[in-house]
């Protein structure tokens, strides 16, 4: 009731549309603060600090926080909140636009709409550990096996940089105003992915043409993906893709393990990133 109470008094309505729901629980929010598990010598950054419920948890376990709010209503109500935390840094500005700061750890009740945008942007960041906040259906994509209907994209990138762990499932009732559906807190521990791909931006491009195919063989996605091969023609890929494994090139992109996208991109790769594969297929 403090915060509703605190939104009323403040003419604030938040709105729905952009994902603004703000965890209001309070033993929800400490047991976030607890799967960090903080020191006083971590930096914690937050996405979308609201009013600073949570801000102020973690501002009393972590040796600095750096709070941000895109909302400039938002914003300033965290602000008078938390004037008396020394080492909270409170900045109003958009997530995915912002130079991200150094920082240890990240734990966020993430905008619902930003999700993978915000993911995606800290996986690259060098973060040490995440505590974040996903609708219950995102969450589920994230641990996903190949050949089940939410095995994704997004499934194979976040696999190949993080561990991936579902904590715990939140009902609506602990937001204001609650959501449709349920939401999950995860916890993200970064490792290094074996095998590694021989060039990343290869990888990300193949990981992408694959899932725009989904239900497609291999071999048929590739075929139709004609920007992962600049100035071919179809029969040229075709040609190419008699060189490809049998048993990548006929599985379905559902079915394929992160291992096996890795060796795909690597071949591709080795034919010169597609570039110059015009010439290996026309020359004697």
């Amino acid at each position: 009731m403090e915060i509703l109470n605190l939104l009323r008094d403040s003419g604030i309505r938040l709105s729905k549309r952009a994902g603004q729901h703000l965890m209001v629980d309070q033993a929800v929010l400490e047991r976030m603060v607890d799967y960090a598990e903080l020191s006083p010598s971590d930096t914690v950054l937050e996405i979308g600090a609201g009013v600073g419920n949570l801000t102020s948890l973690l501002a009393e376990r972590a040796g600095k926080v750096l709070a941000v709010e895109k909302d400039r209503r938002l914003f300033l109500l965290a602000q008078k909140r938390l004037r008396n935390y020394k080492n909270v840094e409170l900045r109003c500005t958009d997530f995915l636009k912002m130079e991200i700061p150094s920082f240890d750890k990240v734990v966020s009740n993430l905008p619902f709409g930003i999700s993978s945008q915000a993911t995606f942007r800290l996986l690259q960041s060098g973060l040490k550990l995440g505590v974040l906040t996903y609708q219950t259906e995102f969450a589920k994509r994230l641990v996903a096996q190949p050949g089940s209907e939410d095995y994704s994209r997004l499934t194979v990138a976040v696999r190949m940089r993080a561990e991936v762990e579902l904590l715990e499932e939140i009902p609506p009732s602990c937001f204001l105003p609650p959501p449709k559906v349920s939401a999950t807190v995860v916890r993200l521990r970064p490792r290094a992915f074996h095998p590694q791909p021989r060039d990343w931006s290869k990888f990300e491009e193949v990981l992408k043409a694959l899932f725009q195919h989904r239900r497609q063989q291999v071999r048929n996605a590739l075929l139709h993906s004609p920007h992962l091969w600049p100035g071919t023609s179809k029969s040229e890929r075709r040609m190419v893709l008699q060189h490809l494994p049998a048993e990548l090139a006929e599985k379905r992109v559902l079915d394929m393990s992160p291992e096996e996208i890795v060796r795909l991109s690597d071949f591709l790769s080795s034919m010169q990133g597609g570039a110059r594969i015009s010439e290996k297929t026309t020359s004697p």
